[in-house]
């Protein structure tokens, strides 16, 4: 399949260096200010817009080095990545509360073109889930999310094979960062900035932390869980945050 990656982090980057080894083919990749698009030619950093089944990918490591190097993917513009002609798209910015921009939208545009759509970004799942299964049933395209509860871990199609009548309980641990500091702090004594500065360096954490430390990322899975085990009738992140603290 032909992929487009929107989001050059951890995510978006490992996505970009291992497409190739599950026969996936990366034609298009962003960041918030940059884009690279492959051409027919298969030269990257083109706009090759729609261009066609005879499209190759893009250089993996190239892209990679020059995100690290220059904190850019290629020179064209992010809206170059959104209008190539790939099957897959790959939303991977960070998740953003309230309206989940940019990342609903890059998801619509998608299914608006009868793509599919992948998510790690929690924010359209847990936000605007029902905007989400409107615009599926309006398109031909699909849209999967197993990526924003439990990484690798099945979670989520685990829940949606089961019927939401037989299930009275969900546990887990849902945060993964705040797992592995407080679980380095009990086993070696080790102060909190200590190991919060390990996480980031690891990339177990983000620069920004706080949608971990602070349960905003646990709550926001909570929610997901819930969309899929009621269809979209869950409370939104805001309830699940509230009624966390009054326990």
């Amino acid at each position: 399949m032909r992929l487009a990656v929107i989001g050059a982090g951890a995510v978006g980057r490992s996505v970009v260096e291992l497409a190739g080894e599950y026969g996936h083919e990366v034609v298009a990749v962003a960041d918030s200010s940059s884009a690279v698009v492959a051409d027919a030619s298969g030269a990257g950093g083109t706009r090759g817009g729609d261009g066609g089944d005879d499209a190759v990918g893009v250089d993996p490591d190239a892209v990679v080095a020059r995100k690290a190097e220059r904190g850019i993917v290629g020179d064209d513009d992010p809206a170059d990545a959104l209008a190539a002609d790939y099957d897959v798209l790959i939303e991977a910015t960070p998740t953003t509360l309230g309206d989940a921009e940019p990342g609903f939208s890059h998801v619509t545009r998608a299914l608006e073109r009868d793509r599919h759509a992948v998510l790690a970004n929690k924010g359209p799942v847990a936000e605007r889930f029902g905007d989400l299964r409107a615009a599926v049933d309006d398109s031909d395209g699909e849209i999967r999310f197993e990526a924003t509860v439990g990484g690798a871990i099945p979670a989520v199609s685990t829940v949606e094979d089961i019927d939401p009548g037989h299930v009275t309980a969900v546990r887990g641990v849902l945060n993964g960062t705040a797992n592995f500091i407080l679980t380095r702090m009990a086993a070696e004594g080790l102060d909190y900035d200590h190991v919060l500065a390990e996480a980031q360096d690891l990339g177990v954490a983000e620069a920004d932390p706080s949608f971990d430390v602070d349960g905003t990322d646990a709550a926001l899975k909570c929610v997901i869980l819930a969309n899929v085990l009621s269809f979209g009738a869950a409370d939104d992140p805001a309830d699940a945050r509230e009624r966390r603290t009054r326990r």
